[in-house]
């Protein structure tokens, strides 16, 4: 009843984890960008059909797999391989689409892990629209991509497990600085974008008056990048005003990379508008 889609690239440490929370559908697709570990090998001896195509960026690249891949049913989940299904979450999938109704989407909430702490209150944004109907379904923006559905949308219960830190500091900090430089270039190219219609103030505007809660956070981010002090504000945001203290010293070290991340996109930014310049 429903297909599952796992995006990878050398996934061998986490792919067994994801598959095995995922056992229940009989379509599961691995869209690979070619790993060179065992990804590929460990999908394929779990019965996961594997498509690779070269990644280029994450809203072009999660688009063109809705557009291409060949799912045997009407519905799908995405996750990433570091993401586990939990089995109240899989219960709810199955629930949530037979009994749909008019909806194209459902959202789910993730919990992300450090170690062996549930972030539970530094978590940016723990809602996510997971569970689509692909042909209602795109990706906007260069990283961390704005889902936009085109209909109704719900939310199911159950937990989607994630651990960013399943390899440890180091590779979650390589991981960053790599997202830090698209995200510096999709600011520049939003700015550009919308030079004509206002800048900061149509975000604003956008942000409050968007009926869709991905589009209206989508403009919020437009807003934030503006601000001057950002790898600050998003400290204070995370740790305070979220209450993130309340997750011990997990909590403070998520809230620290977090701020550490913004600094890396706010410099390379600039490095982006000297070189326009």
């Amino acid at each position: 009843m429903i297909s599952v889609l796992i995006l990878t690239r050398n996934e061998q440490q986490d792919l067994p984890g994801c598959l095995a929370s995922v056992a229940w559908s009989d379509d599961i697709h691995v869209f690979d960008s070619f790993s060179t570990d065992s990804t590929v090998e460990i999908a394929k001896a779990a019965g996961a059909r594997v498509t690779q195509r070269e990644f280029d960026n994450w809203a072009a690249h999660q688009n063109w797999a809705l557009a291409h891949l060949a799912f045997k049913h009407r519905w799908v989940f995405y996750l990433d391989a570091d993401e586990r299904v939990s089995p109240e979450l899989a219960s709810s999938l199955q629930t949530a689409a037979a009994n749909s109704g008019e909806n194209v989407a459902f959202r789910v909430q993730r919990r992300d892990f450090l170690n062996n702490t549930w972030l539970r209150h530094v978590q940016a944004s723990p809602f996510y629209l997971r569970l689509f109907q692909p042909a209602h379904m795109r990706y906007e923006r260069l990283v961390n991509p704005i889902s936009i559905a085109d209909g109704p949308t719900a939310s199911i219960a159950g937990y989607l497990d994630h651990y960013p830190f399943s390899k440890g500091y180091t590779h979650w900090l390589t991981r960053h600085n790599s997202y830090s430089s698209f995200e510096a270039q999709q600011i520049l190219d939003n700015r550009h974008a919308h030079a004509d219609t206002g800048g900061i103030l149509h975000h604003m505007a956008a942000s409050f008056r968007a009926k869709n809660f991905h589009e209206r956070r989508f403009h919020q981010k437009e807003v934030f990048y503006r601000l001057p002090g950002r790898p600050f504000i998003k400290f204070f945001l995370l740790y305070v005003l979220k209450r993130g203290f309340l997750d011990g010293r997990a909590g403070l070290t998520y809230a620290t990379l977090q701020s550490i991340y913004e600094y890396f996109i706010v410099l390379k930014t600039r490095e982006l508008e000297r070189a326009r310049d």
